[in-house]
Formats: C-alpha cells, sequence, structure tokens
C-alpha cells in the first residue's frame, strides 16, 4: 500500500491500445512493408516491383475517376471503394510511419473515451468526407493516398475531448485546437520550403468531420437526445 492505495502487483503497467486501433495500425505497416519488400524483389517475383503502382491505381482516392461517377451518375463498387481504401496506401515506409505514430497515439485516447466501433467509425468516415472535399474542392488529377485525412478525423475527436474538459474546469475552450493550429502551420511552412500539397483539404476536412462525429459518440449523448425529445 502507498498512501493509502492498494498496489495490484499483477497489474500490466502500460494501459493496452484498443484492438482495432492496434488492427488498423498493423494494416496500414503490414501492406506498407508488403510494398517494400515486393520494391527489394524479396517477394512475389519480378512483378512486385510495380505492386505500389498498381495498388494506387486500383485503390487511390482518384478526382477524375470521382468526376466520371458524377457526371454518368454511376456509381460502381469498384471505385466507391477508394474513399475507404486509400487510407491504408503510403508513398513510402516513412509516410506510412508518421500515419502509424499519430493513429496509435490519437487512438489510445479516443479509443478509451468513445469505444473501438465508433473509432472505427471514425476513422473511416473521417477519411471519406476528407476524399470527398478534395475532390468537390480541387480539381487535382493527383491520387489521394495516404492515412492522414483518417488520423485527422482521430485528431479531431481527441480535440474534442480536450476541448470539453476545458469546459470543465471553466478554462479558454480555444487552447483545444492548438494541436490542429500547430499541425496546419507545420503543412503550410513545409509546402512553403518543399512545394504546396494540396491534400490538406483533406486533412482539414477529416479533422472536422471527426470533430463533428465526436458530438454524438461521446457515451450516453443518444440517451440525453432521446430524453429531450420525449420531454423527459
Amino acid at each position: 500500500m502507498i498512501h493509502g492505495q492498494d498496489i495490484n502487483p499483477n497489474a500490466n503497467p502500460v494501459n493496452p491500445l484498443p484492438p482495432v486501433v492496434l488492427a488498423l495500425f498493423l494494416i496500414i505497416i503490414g501492406i506498407e512493408c508488403v510494398m517494400v519488400l515486393g520494391a527489394e524483389g524479396l517477394v512475389g517475383g519480378p512483378q512486385a516491383v510495380g505492386w505500389r503502382l498498381e495498388t494506387i491505381q486500383r485503390f487511390a482516392f482518384s478526382g477524375p475517376v470521382f468526376d466520371w461517377m458524377v457526371e454518368n451518375n454511376r456509381w460502381p463498387a469498384e471505385h466507391l471503394v477508394r474513399f475507404f481504401s486509400y487510407p491504408f496506401i503510403s508513398t513510402g515506409f516513412t509516410h506510412a510511419l508518421f500515419v502509424g505514430v499519430i493513429l496509435l497515439a490519437m487512438g489510445k485516447v479516443v479509443g478509451e473515451a468513445f469505444g473501438g466501433l465508433a473509432t472505427l467509425v471514425m476513422f473511416l468516415v473521417s477519411g471519406a468526407v476528407g476524399a470527398l472535399a478534395y475532390a468537390v474542392f480541387l480539381n487535382d488529377p493527383v491520387p489521394l493516398i495516404g492515412g492522414f485525412p483518417s488520423v485527422y478525423g482521430l485528431i479531431g475527436g481527441f480535440t474534442y475531448l480536450l476541448w470539453r474538459k476545458l469546459s470543465s474546469v471553466g478554462a479558454r475552450q480555444e487552447r483545444a485546437f492548438t494541436l490542429i493550429a500547430f499541425l496546419m502551420a507545420f503543412q503550410l511552412l513545409f509546402g512553403l520550403l518543399f512545394g504546396a500539397q494540396k491534400d490538406w483539404v483533406a486533412d482539414l476536412a477529416g479533422f472536422a468531420t471527426g470533430f463533428a462525429l465526436s458530438t454524438v459518440m461521446v457515451p450516453g449523448t443518444w440517451g440525453r437526445i432521446l430524453r429531450r425529445l420525449r420531454g423527459e
């Protein structure tokens, strides 16, 4: 007993990650490892060298493909899946690693607060809305790949949790947006130094989606809404 508290000798010193977060991380890193090994000729034979390009052509989100679907009012599943598959493709191992690190950090907080299913929904929906924003607001033929719009959605969830916490203690709630402001400023600086990347539009849309979803995903929210509708 320390300071009046019982210590469990069998307690895990490190809180485990939510399973859905760990699964998403392993999928992203696993796909990238296969791509790297294929490019090095260690798996898959000679044709594996082109795996990354083939994967991008088939599963990346494409603005021109989206425009074609809108113009022809045709929505084949092979193209709709791009809204949800592109976050699992990376430009390289460093790209995948950065996505993975943010996913683990934000996913742990969001997963513990909202639960595994809500975290998965936030990840996928934020990525899909990010892709939609990329297509609607930009006329960019460059395919959208990478999990940043999705993990920015988790940052949106984290920001909402911090926003509520600051409100509960009477602190300035705008401080909750410090992280996203820093990330957006970093992307702007990086773009000025090395060439502008338009995918920040998808990232920002993903963040906004995650924040918005959080308002209805907090445990007990639906119960409060139903009670209000019933006049209780």
